[in-house]
């Protein structure tokens, strides 16, 4: 199985000059503790064609290549560290590599992708790399991260051969965001899924002085395993799920929340979603909407949340936190507890699902506290829940593009009231003519 690939170079032809001869290079493993890595040279065409024809993930039978000894003088030491003295040469003259066809060989090699190169353990948190800041210019080291936000791909040219790279944001449960730089060539996976976990072996740390910060860079010979099948990949996938699904990541690019006075734009829900869908940033808006859903009958547990104050995490009954990775698990505990409703915003273009209403903004809106609304018996409850439900009112919202929820959009409500008749029928009327 292809575990690792390098960008095509060109050298010229120490016969003829004036001829170039082109190569890249391949890490193959077809056991738990056992990889090689593959040089393949030939032309321009043939290259181009070979590099072309397989992935990292893909399986691959080779046939013909030739043995030789590594030669860490002649570039040998930019490849990617293995445990074997030798390498393969595949030569365009007498070798084959095709992609293999035997899904039971298949099926044997696949969950290989998923095991670390190197020890799972022997890992910086990114909290440790950016602690140590400057003293680790120039350094290779493994990291485990999860992918937070893939950037866009930006065009570069070397040695007059184009290509592509792009910056990654990592986070672990020390750092929120830290930069990856990633050539186009290791992008062969689905890294737009949510929630994936890398391990990457030898990647170099250098200083950033144009972001002020350090850095992280995939190289030749960095090797990256997707969703490593490891117990410390195990809590740390089960720590991103949590931070994701709360919103706790995306309110991190967001910028900080406005003034509400200082939000002027009118939207229906439907130009909402549109403008969301076509920018990829956060926006502030109004919305003339009903409040179509807001459970605060249902139990007081889905309406007032515990949560750890340092990693997010919902907190049980016994208010200790459960989760293994929390930055302050060595720390005195301290917790947060607020509302944390969901309701759904809705008028004659659609519904917007799922937005929060969080403390404090929920106290002003349902015009109590926690502790009061604790002591609120079930009727009041529920007339406080049709005070608001199904009537118009004037909705500051921050909307966040999200590809982690299904809608797609994660709407957060700044300031609730009920609407002026008067100021709803002059917004709507122009939003109509508009």
């Amino acid at each position: 199985i292809i575990i690792g690939k390098t960008d095509i170079k060109s050298f010229p032809d120490r016969r003829n000059a004036s001829v170039d001869r082109f190569t890249f290079s391949f890490t193959i493993k077809d056991s738990p503790d056992f990889f090689i890595n593959v040089t393949a040279w030939g032309n321009d065409r043939y290259i181009t064609g070979l590099t072309n024809s397989f992935s990292i993930g893909d399986c691959v039978t080779i046939e013909n290549a030739l043995v030789a000894t590594k030669d860490l003088e002649k570039g040998d030491q930019f490849s990617p560290a293995t445990p074997s003295h030798y390498k393969l040469l595949v030569m365009e003259a007498h070798s084959l590599v095709n992609l293999c066809a035997d899904m039971d060989t298949i099926d044997r090699l696949l969950p290989l992708i998923h095991l670390p190169v190197k020890d799972s353990t022997d890992f910086y948190p990114l909290g440790d790399i950016v602690a140590n800041g400057q003293k680790m210019h120039g350094s290779v080291i493994n990291i485990l991260a999860a992918v937070k936000l893939i950037g866009e791909t930006k065009e570069f040219t070397t040695d007059g051969r184009k290509g592509q790279r792009l910056e990654v944001k990592l986070f672990d449960d020390s750092v929120s965001s830290f930069p990856l730089i990633w050539s186009i060539t290791y992008c062969c996976f689905n890294f737009y899924s949510s929630f994936k976990v890398l391990f990457i072996a030898d990647a170099k740390i250098t200083f950033d002085s144009f972001r002020g910060s350090m850095v992280a860079t995939v190289n030749s010979r960095s090797i990256i395993t997707v969703n490593p099948d490891t117990k410390e990949a195990s809590l740390l996938f089960s720590y991103t799920k949590e931070v994701s699904e709360s919103g706790a990541l995306d309110e991190d690019e967001t910028p900080e929340d406005v003034p509400v006075e200082s939000i002027t734009d009118v939207y229906t829900v439907r130009q909402l979603k549109q403008k969301a869908q076509e920018n990829p940033e956060a926006f502030f808006g109004i919305t003339y909407s009903f409040i179509s859903k807001l459970d605060l009958d249902s139990s007081v547990s889905k309406v007032i949340r515990t949560r750890c104050s340092r990693c997010k995490f919902l907190v049980p009954e016994d208010m200790s936190c459960t989760n293994q990775l929390c930055p302050g698990r060595d720390q005195v505990f301290s917790a947060a507890t607020c509302f944390d409703l969901l309701v759904d915003l809705s008028d004659h273009t659609g519904t917007l699902q799922a937005c929060h209403l969080r403390s404090p903004m929920a106290e002003k809106t349902l015009g109590c506290t926690i502790e009061e609304f604790t002591s609120l018996t079930d009727d009041k409850r529920t007339k406080m829940k049709w005070r608001l439900l199904l009537e118009r009112c004037k909705i500051y919202v921050k909307v966040v593009p999200s590809a982690k929820i299904k809608t797609g959009v994660r709407g957060t409500i700044l300031a609730c009231s009920l609407a002026d008749p008067g100021e709803v029928k002059q917004h709507m009327s122009a939003l109509l003519q508009h």
